[in-house]
């Protein structure tokens, strides 16, 4: 697929894995190739296995370009929410193999996911943006909405709190936890059962489930980014 982005596709499932090398960081090509590669699940008609490198999924945006402000900030924040409505409204199921930390948009990514798996392990789960000095965008908030538990969604958007693995399973980062060397086994026995799941029934199905959470996702980019993207 490209230098950041890994594609395979088996039994009609297309496992997509983010590697820059360091902590997947969510720059512009990243969320190109990531689009790239989605693109590509979706004409192959396959469940979708979004993972990391050993001991990271993403720890976010690139703050490179983050730091640096103005539009180009602006369009990679954009095109980082836009990536998280195409997951939640993807028309087949999207599975993400959590493989270590998540943080800022990693974790929103994360809880943009159909099932989500993590690892057990010394790995941190974060909406970390009020800790750096950072408002938590709008579209960021009804993500985390539609995942965490009304007391977790307040500790982790409000007092950026670190969640462990296994208090992340009880706030609802993830929807399951595999033990340390256990996680390939894991996804790839739920991307099977996944696989055999109706496509047509599960895409209708999703957009009317979640038809509020992006009808809010959607207004919330229109909202932030349309002057930027004009």
């Amino acid at each position: 697929m490209g230098t950041l982005i890994s594609y395979r596709l088996e039994n009609s499932v297309a496992t997509i894995a983010m590697d820059d090398g360091k902590v997947n960081a969510l720059s512009p090509d990243m969320l190109s190739e990531l689009n790239a590669a989605l693109d590509r699940a979706a004409a192959d008609r396959a469940v979708v296995v979004l993972t990391g490198r050993p001991g990271v999924f993403s720890a976010g945006f690139d703050l490179t370009v983050l730091r640096a402000g103005g539009r180009p900030s602006a369009l990679m924040v954009a095109a980082g929410f836009e990536l998280a409505a195409r997951l939640l409204s993807f028309p087949a199921p999207v599975l993400i193999a959590c493989t270590g930390h998540a943080m800022a948009m990693g974790a929103f990514l994360l809880m943009s996911g159909d099932y989500r798996i993590g690892v057990a392990g010394p790995y941190k789960f974060s909406v970390n943006e009020v800790a750096i000095g950072l408002t938590v965008p709008q579209a960021a908030i009804e993500i985390c909405r539609q995942r965490l538990t009304p007391a977790h969604l307040s500790r982790a958007v409000l007092l950026a709190e670190v969640f462990s693995p296994e208090d992340a399973l009880a706030a609802g980062f993830v929807d399951r936890l595999a033990a340390d060397g256990e996680l390939a086994d894991l996804v790839a026995s739920t991307a099977a059962r996944l696989a055999t799941l109706d496509l047509d029934a599960h895409e209708v199905t999703k957009l009317r489930a979640r038809q509020p959470a992006l009808a809010a996702i959607r207004a919330a980019i229109d909202t932030d980014y349309a002057a930027v993207r004009a």
